[in-house]
């Protein structure tokens, strides 16, 4: 089993992600400079946070259409799994890989903080660890997050969300809607549901010493999904 971490020039999530894959999770995970292409095969790509190339033009808008994304997007068509996170998920989004976009706060500054997500899904290849209705506490750091579905594609199905910002007891509501997105949505799968777009940092969230391990079940989940498909 074999995970990639792509690096653009701003990433600045890459070297948690991959230590919360290869040190925690314990599975190989190799750090690929986006212009050194991908030189092997995996089964799961991760595109971690960050400001890719200075969120110029929109955030992710410049790294979506690099060449190493055309590797990302071939990867996720035969199947394989695929994780944006935060500047991640606008690459995603950005290259179609997952419906809608996510664009300026609806008050347009940056926020980083501790969050209460709802699990919406758990029967995905990214949190198959979780219950449907679970809450969990993971952190966002983002000014470009708020989440609006592409109406005129057809917008959002249920079975494609998979995380609403909540309560701690999981009330779904404007009070706790940091960003002002969509029906509270952080969390979206493409169409073949083995790409999944998040805002929140699950890597910042998978070790004691950061105060919560919440994240450490998205990795996790995803090493049970391909450990089942082999």
């Amino acid at each position: 089993m074999r995970f990639a971490v792509v690096q653009f020039g701003g990433s600045n999530c890459d070297r948690d992600v991959a230590h919360v894959i290869a040190d925690i999770c314990g599975v190989d995970c190799d750090l690929v400079w986006y212009k050194d292409r991908l030189q092997r095969k995996y089964d799961a790509i991760v595109l971690p946070g960050g400001f890719s190339y200075g969120d110029y033009l929109r955030a992710g808008a410049i790294a979506a259409r690099t060449p190493v994304m055309d590797e990302v997007v071939r990867h996720a068509q035969e199947g394989g799994l695929v994780l944006g996170i935060c500047n991640g998920a606008q690459i995603c989004a950005e290259r179609g890989l997952v419906p809608g976009t996510f664009t300026m706060n609806a008050y347009p500054k940056f926020i980083c903080r501790w969050v209460y997500i709802r699990i919406e899904n758990a029967m995905t290849p990214f949190t198959n660890r979780f219950k449907n209705g679970e809450v969990i506490r993971i952190p966002i750091a983002h000014r470009e997050g708020r989440y609006v579905p592409d109406q005129a594609a057809g917008g959002v199905s249920d079975n494609q969300v998979v995380f609403r910002f909540c309560s701690r007891d999981g009330a779904v509501i404007d009070e706790y809607n940091p960003n002002g997105s969509f029906q509270n949505i952080t969390g979206v799968l493409g169409g073949h549901r083995n790409v999944l777009a998040m805002m929140p940092h699950p890597e910042r969230a998978s070790d004691e010493v950061l105060g919560s391990v919440d994240g450490r079940r998205i990795f996790s989940s995803m090493v049970q999904a391909i450990g089942e498909r082999a």
